[in-house]
């Protein structure tokens, strides 16, 4: 154990020792457990590594090629669960991995009526398994364009976690997102925005009445992001977490 945490140590892990309890646990044997570890230095996201995320107190799968949940959008999480009614109809858009949706229906009496959508069919094979617990159906698509009929004007809580960092930031973000998690989960076009306002302007069908919208996003552009739902016909507020460094904006049918 002291090598392999002094070899994460050298690799720039801050939190060696307990990447390396994680680490050994994925490991079948000592060869599996040398072949982790040089991915791992080799600069892979330890979740892809591993195998899984912990988000809300809950253990996601994900795996290469795959955007890891962040812990700031548990906020998102726990603004949606507020405001959600037990089995309300969840609608997990921009999905990845299903984790927001996943976590909303764990966290809600009786459970949901969940749904999740994402274009990139590589993100909803860890979809499929992580909102399975909880009878959730994925959809495969561009936005709406992913759903069913049958969703339209029913959706009580819509989640999204789309991309929202603008094009030509992309190179300052940390070489474990820039390089292992896949640019279309990452790159909000020019201004950062491009998907949340396609997001809002479509939004209003398929709520429900009294349905709500979250999209998480940055301090800097929330007024932005506001301002896309109120153009969509919503009634809109945002909410920040000082813990989480986290900031969503509500609209509301």
């Amino acid at each position: 154990m002291t090598s392999l945490v002094e070899s994460l140590r050298a690799a720039g892990c801050v939190f060696a020792e307990e990447e390396a309890e994680l680490l050994t646990g994925a490991a079948t044997d000592a060869d599996h457990l040398a072949e982790l570890l040089a991915r791992r230095v080799g600069g892979e996201p330890l979740e892809h590594v591993v195998g899984w995320a912990e988000f809300c107190g809950l253990r996601m799968e994900v795996g290469a090629g795959a955007f890891v949940p962040r812990r700031r959008t548990e906020f998102l999480v726990r603004e949606a669960v507020a405001l959600a009614r037990p089995g309300a109809v969840v609608l997990d858009l921009c999905c990845g991995v299903g984790a927001l949706g996943a976590a909303v229906a764990a966290q809600l009496p009786g459970g949901a009526e969940l749904h999740a959508a994402d274009i990139d069919p590589a993100a909803l094979v860890y979809a499929r398994r992580n909102v399975a617990p909880y009878g959730g159906r994925v959809w495969e698509g561009d936005l709406y364009a992913a759903l069913p009929s049958s969703l339209r004007g029913r959706v009580d809580v819509l989640v999204v976690n789309a991309p929202y960092v603008p094009t030509e930031e992309i190179v300052l973000m940390p070489s474990e997102a820039r390089d292992h998690e896949p640019l279309v989960s990452l790159d909000g076009g020019a201004d950062g925005l491009d998907i949340h306002r396609r997001v809002a302007a479509g939004a209003l069908p398929w709520l429900a009445p009294g349905g709500h919208l979250l999209i998480e996003t940055s301090a800097r552009q929330s007024p932005s992001t506001a301002s896309a739902l109120t153009s969509a016909g919503l009634a809109v507020r945002a909410v920040t977490s000082e813990e989480l460094y986290a900031t969503v904006v509500i609209g509301t049918a």
